[in-house]
């Protein structure tokens, strides 16, 4: 069947003002933006989008589904099929909310895209790296540090992330993570919020560690990630040649000049930060991650300032855990203090797929790439609040030529 999409004033993913047009859908891809209208056929479904505004399914490339709960001790103890069916709930109201692809960095596995190709969960496109790879004692390892029922010497393996430890260990890991379907790999460079025994200054995992895993991914024609909060680490993680940072919350001027110079992404996540920050202790959070989250909260728009300085490739996250994922959208909001509008756009857009290695797919509204769009009640070239008030403000979500929701 033939979809067309009328009057369509819409944001293409890359420019910096709304362009108009006729939006021609077919066997799941954009096949025309017409200035008039097609010639009539049988097999033509009509939808105006008159009034609103059309622009690419959002992506948010650092989420996670395995995370049911705000303590992450707590969560890595519930069975794997309760955990199951928290990230089912996750990810259909992510996608109800315009999210048509999602990155896990920690935790989804090949079972969960597999329930959402077949149709058996609802949810956006899913890219995964499997369980996100930490040292002992890092920020992956979610024992509490007193616990000594736990053997060091087969290692820490929770729903989100495993400790392996020395360079053969990591490749072994990578390897069976990339056998598992992985289309990428996560490593732990620096302590976290999170996490119960690491400081949160910290650099993690050895030179050699992290050069292995650049290797095993390089030769796997894939990528790795670091989460990394210090500037320390950043510059460590860049300087052993990783690619892409995750949050980079305490990044300088000067690393972030190095990052532009090596070409290196980083993604941000400024909306855990935030409800961790007003609501993190009603829900349980713990008081040593509370005190290590007060640590970046004050300077974390700082670090969205200084990336976008230095023209640093700059994608969108959220990494919301547990009852906190409903505030997913207000990272477009947060962005905005500092930004401006086409930037946060284009970072949950066009330079997230990109990122993802997907910008021949999605991220546009151009011929040729898949039809994942979204249609705003509103323009969010003008106000990006539209976005906050929990999918509301998006009555019409298509992923890969298929309507899932149509509210106009």
């Amino acid at each position: 069947m033939i979809v067309v999409l009328t009057n369509a004033a819409f944001f293409d993913g890359t420019s910096d003002e709304l362009r108009s047009g006729h939006v021609v859908i077919e066997d799941g891809c954009i096949v025309d933006i017409a200035d008039s209208l097609p010639s009539s056929d049988d097999r033509r479904r009509t939808i105006s989008v008159q009034g609103r505004t059309l622009m690419p399914g959002l992506i948010d490339a650092h989420v996670h589904a395995y995370f049911p709960d705000v303590d992450a001790t707590v969560g890595d103890r519930r069975p794997v099929t309760m955990v199951a069916h928290w990230a089912a709930r996750m990810l259909a109201a992510s996608l109800n909310r315009g999210f048509t692809t999602v990155r896990d960095t920690g935790g989804a596995d090949w079972g969960l895209y597999g329930a959402i190709e077949r149709g058996w969960v609802t949810g956006p496109r899913l890219i995964y790296c499997g369980k996100a790879l930490s040292q002992t004692g890092g920020h992956g390892d979610m024992r509490d540090p007193h616990d000594t029922g736990w053997c060091g010497c087969s290692g820490y393996v929770g729903h989100s992330s495993r400790v392996v430890d020395g360079p053969d260990r990591v490749r072994i890991a990578i390897r069976e993570e990339l056998r598992r379907g992985a289309s990428f790999i996560k490593i732990m460079g620096s302590g976290g919020v999170a996490s119960p025994a690491d400081p949160l200054e910290r650099c993690q995992f050895s030179d050699e560690e992290i050069s292995a895993a650049v290797d095993e991914t390089r030769r796997h024609g894939s990528y790795v990630t670091a989460h990394v909060h210090p500037d320390e680490a950043i510059r460590r993680c860049i300087e052993l040649g990783v690619p892409c940072l995750e949050h980079g919350t305490l990044i300088s001027d000067a690393t972030a000049a190095l990052a532009a110079e090596r070409d290196v992404s980083v993604v941000p996540t400024m909306a855990v930060i935030k409800a961790l920050a007003r609501h993190g202790r009603e829900l349980g959070f713990p008081s040593v991650s509370l005190e290590k989250l007060a640590m970046i909260e004050p300077l974390a728009l700082q670090s969205l300032e200084c990336l976008h300085r230095a023209g640093v490739r700059t994608g969108f996250g959220t990494d919301l855990i547990g009852e906190l994922e409903r505030y997913q959208c207000t990272e477009f909001a947060i962005r905005g203090e500092v930004w401006a509008a086409a930037d946060v756009l284009r970072s949950a857009t066009a330079i997230n797929a990109e990122i993802l290695g997907i910008d021949d797919r999605v991220g546009q509204i151009a011929p040729g790439f898949d039809a994942d769009l979204i249609a705003v009640s509103g323009n969010p070239l003008d106000d990006l609040n539209l976005f906050t008030d929990d999918g509301r403000n998006v009555p019409l979500v298509i992923k890969r030529g298929h309507i899932v929701k149509n509210e106009l």
